[in-house]
């Protein structure tokens, strides 16, 4: 029988990682996500855990401690935002070349510069090609239940690579809402233990772990990176339909929101859908055939699954949480729109830049998209695809 809790988004990652019991937290505090690795030291303290937590004097400190740790033969966590994530550039492409399945909770913030502590998706997007697993959670139940399933599906012999559960900064991690937890020794059994077949402590095969890859190997390294990234995505489902089984709650690449009979739907990421399913619901009521596709699983991305789920449409508009600065849209633009080229699907499609630096987008925003997708079903035209919501502009 589940647990009826009220947390916070912080809160309830902190409990997924009391719950998961790893052998090593290193951590360095930085808003949004300071909280998780302060919840989480208190459970150290008092006994809750057994696991070693290593306070560093960087995020760089901290990814390096967790890929030692994890390279040692360690179940590793950690939990960053922004420009913490952005200190860790250099070794969160180690540690997935490594192929060492640590789990980091990522809270989404804009990245400096100038300063702004508030949420976007820049430093998320900064990383999307960096060999990172990433799972995004529109509210807290679902931050406490990827972080769950994650070491699951990271630590999977087919998978082996490292897992980020995101969240919005401060809409969700801040935020307290009713969430359902797990029993402790139903998520002990459903995790199990970590049992690497090859790690640096281990005696009876002595081993090497980055050593220099010259261009005789290096090219087969990555195609087996990104071999590891298609096998996920079997992992990832079949996880899903064990915790379905385990709570009742379903989960898949991602989900459709009143699409089975739409016209025009939005795809996002992350706390807007909780904004979009309020105005596909109340446009409903008006006779517009709206719906939404939400994206849970942005890598690997489930290319032929969206291009198939958002065939029907007369028009679709994708939102992006962070500017590319490319002149040719975002990135889940990007990848949408790929996946629709690639997969024989030709639907109208725009873009749009919303949320910047912590920007609300109201309700009313996302009802101007709606009117905008009808008018580009009308006129079949798609004016500039290139777009921005809510932006205030001279002149």
């Amino acid at each position: 029988m589940s647990i009826r809790e009220r947390l916070s988004g912080n809160e309830a990652v902190a409990t997924a990682m009391k719950q998961i019991n790893p052998d090593v937290v290193a951590a360095f505090p930085i808003t949004p996500s300071t909280e998780i690795p302060q919840y989480f030291s208190t459970f150290v303290s008092n006994g809750s855990v057994d696991t070693e937590f290593v306070a560093v004097e960087s995020e760089h400190s901290a990814m390096s401690a967790c890929i030692g740790a994890e390279a040692a033969g360690a179940r590793a966590m950690t939990a960053t935002s922004a420009n913490g994530l952005s200190l860790m550039w250099e070794m969160i492409y180690i540690a997935s070349s490594l192929r060492l399945p640590i789990v980091m909770s990522l809270v989404n913030r804009a990245v400096s510069g100038p300063l702004n502590i508030n949420n976007d998706h820049s430093d998320a997007m900064g990383v999307r090609d960096a060999g990172w697993i990433m799972l995004f959670s529109e509210n807290n139940q679902e931050a406490y239940d990827n972080t769950i399933m994650a070491h699951r599906i990271a630590e999977n012999k087919d998978v082996l690579l490292p897992l980020m559960v995101c969240q919005d900064g401060f809409i969700t991690s801040h935020s307290i809402e009713n969430i359902e937890l797990i029993e402790d020794e139903k998520v002990k059994s459903f995790i199990g233990e970590y049992k690497p077949e090859h790690y640096l402590l281990n005696d009876k095969e002595p081993i090497a772990v980055g050593p220099l890859d010259v261009q005789a190997y290096l090219f087969e390294h990555k195609y087996q990176q990104a071999q590891a990234m298609v096998n996920a995505k079997k992992v990832i489902i079949d996880v899903a339909n064990e915790f379905e089984k385990m709570t009742g709650r379903k989960y898949s690449f991602f989900e459709e929101y009143r699409l089975d009979d739409a016209e025009f739907a939005i795809v996002c990421m992350n706390s807007t859908a909780g904004t979009a399913k309020f105005v596909v619901d109340k446009l409903r009521t008006q006779g517009v055939k709206a719906g939404l596709l939400k994206v849970r699983v942005f890598r690997p991305f489930p290319a032929e699954e969206i291009a198939k789920a958002l065939s029907s449409l007369k028009a679709v508009a994708v939102l992006d949480k962070s500017d590319s600065l490319n002149a040719a849209g975002g990135a889940l633009f990007e990848d949408v729109t790929s996946a629709m080229f690639t997969n024989n699907v030709h639907v109208n499609t725009v873009n749009y830049i919303y949320g910047i630096g912590g920007r609300d987008t109201t309700c009313y925003d996302l009802e101007s998209v709606f009117n905008d997708l009808q008018e580009i079903a009308k006129t079949n035209s798609l004016g500039n695809p290139y777009r921005y919501l809510g932006v205030r502009r001279n002149g």
